[in-house]
């Protein structure tokens, strides 16, 4: 199970969240100083689970075509903005201001989580 509070002490974490397969918002945790509130949240999770189907429609046409592998299944994405980046793992994610982020810890982060 997925411990939010643990992906909270990330740098820079503003929210972390895990969501359904049809990316209704399951759980959260929300800094209250942050940027983002639950039904912004609740949009990013539907977002979230939106690109990771078509990633993977990609994924599988590309493996497909080009008999190459390894890009399917897809685990997860990051999506960068201006001022925060999202990464997510299996239906988990992670929302961090850009000027602290450090992708691959938050990328350890969110698989150690689910592997455990």
């Amino acid at each position: 199970m997925v411990d939010l509070d643990k992906l909270m002490n990330l740098a820079g974490a503003v929210a972390a969240f895990e969501y359904g397969d049809g990316g209704k918002l399951v759980d959260s945790r929300i800094d209250e100083e942050g940027p983002l509130d639950k039904t912004m949240l609740d949009l990013l999770c539907h977002m979230c689970a939106a690109n990771t189907c078509i990633a993977t429609m990609q994924a599988r046409g590309w493996e497909s075509v080009t008999g190459s592998t390894g890009f399917y299944p897809v685990q997860g994405f990051t999506l960068v903005g201006f001022e925060w980046s999202t990464v997510t793992h299996a239906r988990h994610g992670v929302v961090l201001r850009n000027d602290q982020v450090d992708y691959e810890s938050a990328y350890q982060a969110l698989e150690e989580q689910v592997q455990e």
